[in-house]
């Protein structure tokens, strides 16, 4: 995307609709006043640049590039690379990387563009899976726009509409080009022969370099696919859902004049607006920061400040009506009525029994009316529940991820990949331990197998029952028995074995089974018996814990002191670490309380790495494996980085321990 002017900035050149901007306005229209405002923060400017690092699309964009020889790619700002794509389309046969193209308010810079004289082939580059039978024509069983699909085909169809305006009377076809999850790759270490190259002057912004040769090429591990009958559809389309008389290209004037004029366009406030990346919270009174949420909901609710301190139909937990309840005026939580859950007859009443999903939002709804701030736990059945487990307890986290390209030869694009797990144990006698880990971040190193026998010795010395924090570990262990299977590895039927015997099957699979210590899901756990107001309807564990220590005295005493990394519990990563601190009278959230990354380095550069000073979420945790896989670091930045990666998975598997402790404490004390 280029950016070619300020917001406010009305002497500067045009403000041009780009595709990325006009994806943006099909989720929601009003997004496009607020986009790349400084005063309107996104959470999400920072996504795109981690997402792309955990994925591979930088490594799939280059692939792309090497089907075509040919190409000459055009850099630079907005005026230079105008004025070089005028130059080369000035040819009669060109392949052009990265072109820009104008017509009147409305730009585009597209990955791949193949000129034969007066008819032009549009190629959009994604790093996203395509399955020859399932995604065939990206289209639906009704013949409409597959919703998988959708903003793919948005995308490709404004950039053939601009295409198409500015050479008038061309031939404009336009394909995907998407990485085909059926080919086998046919070389080792193919991932590596695409290195990411940091641009120290522009922090985020990175480049690959290749040395692949044509054999590389021979597995084709990208497709591309005609989108023409896609786009059709998508051109009959109002992708606003405003108004019935209103197609595509009428869609894409409205925005591009609305966006040229710094004009608004109100959207209806709905369910989209829990996903909205313009949702920042001003940090005190002087904070000159603006919430594009806020405004939308001040504008068609006339409320004021006060009235988002309360919580809403968004904050429910796995509700599907709140599009109904806002068009009827049920907003906020104060408002809602027992039938407007529509939960079972006895709902309204909370025994010691597992909540149903309607239940629990009742039991939500229901804290909110009441003013009652505290926890609920089903303790009959939790202590039913625990009874069933056997000790020592060991809690696991994995880190994995999935890349485009494979690391090896026979393997798939997206194969799992499991980089990092957490260990700890919980005695019987209620000793602590963190009792181990696996960290495998060499540079072209398929990890799995290396992964499962280690998590195979550090688990199978008892039959003490595992808890996993949601079905991810689950689901990667599946994937690591499908690639043992079809392994040659000495010891794949001692390896496939233990994963039996601590998973279950997965939907996908061709066998089925229910393995004698299946690992226990805490987050079921969690829906099922325990909730917390706190918490505001979320379930994640970065959600979970700081509502759970601020709630429990008996968590506050016993980690605020240093035992954490000291002989009374034992840590691989931290030493006499004080998990329990405040700020403002609240216990802080021990995930913002993670050690700095970089002592060393300047701010510029740890900028590109990652938005903040902490590792603090997952996604940031597949963006360091991937940089630590494909970037040139030197020993004291890879050092750091792993250190930094085994401290979070590490409060993870805590995190999961703490969480059990207060369960215990609360049954306690309800005994």
């Amino acid at each position: 995307m280029v950016n070619l002017t300020t917001p406010h900035d009305k002497s500067a050149q045009p403000r041009f609709l780009t595709k990325s901007r006009f994806i943006l306005a099909t989720e929601c229209p009003t997004k496009l006043f607020y986009t790349g405002k400084d005063e309107y923060p996104s959470d999400k400017k920072d996504d795109l640049f981690l997402t792309t690092l955990a994925d591979g699309g930088h490594q799939v964009g280059a692939l792309a590039k090497l089907y075509f020889p040919d190409g000459h790619e055009v850099k630079g700002d907005y005026t230079s690379a105008e004025s070089e794509t005028v130059a080369l389309m000035s040819a009669e046969n060109v392949t052009i990387f990265e072109p820009l193209i104008r017509y009147k308010n409305l730009l585009v810079r597209i990955d791949i563009l193949v000129k034969k004289g007066n008819e032009f082939e549009i190629i959009e580059v994604k790093a996203k899976s395509y399955s020859k039978t399932k995604d065939k024509n990206f289209l639906n069983k009704k013949g409409g726009l597959a919703s998988k699909w959708k903003s793919y085909i948005f995308d490709i169809a404004f950039q053939k509409h601009v295409l198409s305006k500015a050479f008038s009377g061309c031939v404009v076809r336009s394909h995907l080009m998407l990485v085909d999850k059926s080919v086998v790759c046919s070389k080792n270490g193919l991932n590596q022969k695409f290195r990411l190259v940091r641009d120290k002057k522009t922090p985020g912004n990175v480049t690959v370099t290749t040395t692949m040769d044509r054999s590389d090429l021979d597995s084709q591990l990208l497709i591309k696919v005609n989108t023409d009958q896609a786009v059709d559809i998508a051109y009959s389309t109002n992708v606003l859902n405003k108004t019935p008389s209103k197609y595509f290209k009428d869609n894409v004037a409205e925005l591009a004049k609305a966006y040229e004029n710094d004009v608004k366009i109100k959207s209806p406030i709905g369910i989209k607006c829990k996903s909205c990346e313009f949702r920042y919270l001003p940090k005190d009174d002087e904070d000159m920061q603006l919430s594009g949420f806020r405004s939308c909901w001040k504008d068609q609710l006339n409320w004021s400040d006060q009235d988002f301190k309360d919580q809403t139909v968004l904050d429910i937990w796995n509700f599907k009506k709140a599009d109904k309840l806002i068009n009827d005026g049920v907003i906020k939580l104060y408002d809602i009525s027992h039938k407007d859950i529509d939960p079972e007859e006895d709902a309204t009443v909370f025994d010691q029994s597992e909540l149903t999903t309607k239940h629990r939002q009742w039991l939500q709804v229901q804290k909110v009316k009441d003013c009652d701030d505290s926890r609920y736990l089903a303790s009959q059945s939790m202590r039913e529940e625990i009874s069933s487990w056997q000790y020592p307890l060991h809690f696991i986290d994995f880190e994995t991820t999935s890349v485009a390209i494979p690391f090896y030869k026979g393997m798939k694009p997206y194969e799992g990949i499991a980089f990092q797990f957490s260990h700890h144990m919980l005695h019987e006698n209620g000793q602590i331990e963190h009792a181990g880990q696996f960290l495998n971040t060499n540079r072209g190193e398929f990890p799995n197998f290396h992964f499962i026998r280690e998590l195979r010795r550090q688990l199978g010395d008892d039959d003490g029952s595992i808890l996993m924090y949601s079905s991810h570990e689950n689901s990667i262990l599946n994937t690591i028995y499908g690639q043992l299977r079809s392994s040659t590895e000495k010891d794949k039927d001692i390896l496939c074995d233990f994963v039996r015997t601590i998973t279950r099957s997965t939907a996908s699979s061709d066998e089925k089974w229910v393995g004698d210590r299946a690992m226990i899901d805490m987050l079921k756990v969690v829906t099922k018996y325990y909730y917390d107001p706190v918490t505001r309807g979320q379930n994640s564990i970065k959600a979970v814990l700081p509502a759970m220590l601020n709630g429990s005295e008996f968590l506050q005493k016993k980690y605020s002191r240093p035992v954490y990394g000291s002989s009374q519990i034992p840590s691989k990563n931290f030493s006499n670490q004080v998990w329990i601190t405040f700020e403002n009278q609240r216990v802080a959230n021990p995930y913002s309380k993670l050690p700095k990354m970089f002592e060393d380095i300047s701010a510029q550069d740890e900028n590109l790495f990652f938005a903040g000073d902490e590792l603090s979420n997952g996604g940031m945790a597949l963006a360091a494996y991937s940089i630590l896989q494909f970037s040139e670091l030197g020993d004291y930045e890879r050092l750091e980085l792993n250190k930094a990666l085994l401290r979070y998975c590490e409060l993870d598997t805590w995190a999961m321990v703490a969480i059990f402790e207060g369960w215990m404490n609360m049954l306690e004390q309800s005994s």
